[in-house]
């Protein structure tokens, strides 16, 4: 079984954030796979079913962006996934917009999320998609900046840019991350 994470933060004042890439990614998996997400348990939001000959699941933590890995460790626990198994999708503020950068492991990077589940699962070592969302001009917070939206040429781009991620997840379910990363990795 595999599961796809979606990194962001619920409640509509955050939906068209930079922050919640992740989330607008798993909306786009859920409806491309026809897995309405409507599970509500481990302190997320998730649905499960088969794709391509793979169970699947696919999760959005309510737990606000900060404290990802509440929702994440005991929903692969309960279901036995192995870190092997799981797939992280979430925004980078050291990538342009309109980049995507596949990692089998790494550091959090400053990036909240990722340090929370750091801490719940142990290790470093599980898969990502980073979607790029630049950073601020000199002088703007970087929290306004993750929280505010994307602007109409940049909304573009990442229309775009969601579509490669969705065709990254659904080639993971056939093939070797190794393989997929060679693709998306451009």
């Amino acid at each position: 079984m595999k599961l796809i994470v979606g990194l962001g933060n619920p409640g509509k004042q955050y939906e068209k954030t930079r922050h919640n890439i992740g989330f607008k990614v798993i909306d786009e998996l859920s409806t491309q796979f026809n897995l309405p997400l409507t599970e509500t348990k481990f302190r997320g939001l998730y649905s499960k079913g088969i794709v391509n000959g793979e169970k699947v699941i696919l999760l959005k933590p309510m737990t606000y962006m900060n404290l990802s890995g509440e929702a994440v460790k005991p929903l692969m626990e309960y279901f036995q996934i192995s870190i092997d198994d799981l797939l992280v999708v979430y925004d980078e503020l050291d990538l342009p917009v309109g980049k995507i950068r596949l990692r089998y492991k790494g550091s959090a990077g400053g990036h909240n999320g990722i340090k929370s589940l750091i801490a719940h699962l142990g290790t470093q070592e599980f898969k990502r998609i980073r979607i790029g969302i630049d950073r601020p001009e000199p002088g703007f917070a970087i929290t306004d900046y993750v929280l505010g939206k994307f602007s109409k040429q940049e909304a573009k781009v990442m229309q775009e840019v969601m579509k490669k991620c969705v065709e990254a997840c659904e080639t993971w379910l056939k093939e070797p991350f190794l393989d997929v990363m060679n693709k998306y990795n451009q």
